[in-house]
Parts: structure tokens; C-alpha cells; sequence
């Protein structure tokens, strides 16, 4: 159980990482006027905003389930196992939408 741990607490340093780049990506992206039309702006936006609770709820569990005292118990699977399906279709949406229209223009 040590060594899920460590990768738990390893996976939150690199979770808290990844989102705090995106977040400044989307916000130096947002203040590039001539990069960003109506269309990739809404997509942004939708992107940021429903993933709000997403990125909560990825950080609590993290939170919880790296410290020392907590079990992975029955919980702990049935919430990874979810998380995972959400970040995957979070991570699909991402590369369909935003980067796609990044990338064109």
C-alpha cells in the first residue's frame, strides 16, 4: 500500500501542475484577441466552467486518499474508477474541440 501512496501523492503534484498550466495557458490565450474568435472563446469557457467541480473533486480525492492514515477501501475504487471515465472524456473534448481549433488557428 506504501508504494500506491507514493504514486497518489505523486500523481496530486502532477494533477495540481497540469491544471495550474491550463489555467494560465486558457488565460494568456484569452488575451490574445487575434488568436481567439467567438467560437474557441465559448469553448474555453465551457471547457473551464464545467470542469470546475471535476478538478474539486480530483483534488479532495487526491487529498484524501494520498495521506498515510486513509485506507484505499471500496470508496477509493468507485471514485478512481469514475474519475477516470470523466477525465477521459474531459481529455477527448479537449483534443476534438479545443485543440483542433487552436491548432487551425
Amino acid at each position: 500500500m506504501a508504494g500506491a501512496k507514493k504514486s497518489l501523492q505523486t500523481l496530486a503534484t502532477l494533477a495540481v501542475d497540469h491544471l495550474m498550466n491550463e489555467d494560465i495557458s486558457f488565460y494568456r490565450l484569452m488575451k490574445e484577441q487575434d488568436r481567439v474568435d467567438e467560437e474557441l472563446e465559448e469553448l474555453i469557457s465551457e471547457f473551464k466552467d464545467t470542469f470546475k467541480g471535476v478538478k474539486t473533486t480530483l483534488m479532495n480525492f487526491l487529498s484524501k486518499y494520498s495521506r498515510p492514515d486513509v485506507p484505499l477501501d471500496a470508496d477509493f475504487f468507485d471514485t478512481f474508477n469514475t474519475l477516470v471515465g470523466i477525465l477521459a472524456e474531459r481529455i477527448a473534448f479537449e483534443e476534438e474541440n479545443l485543440y483542433s481549433k487552436l491548432s487551425a488557428s
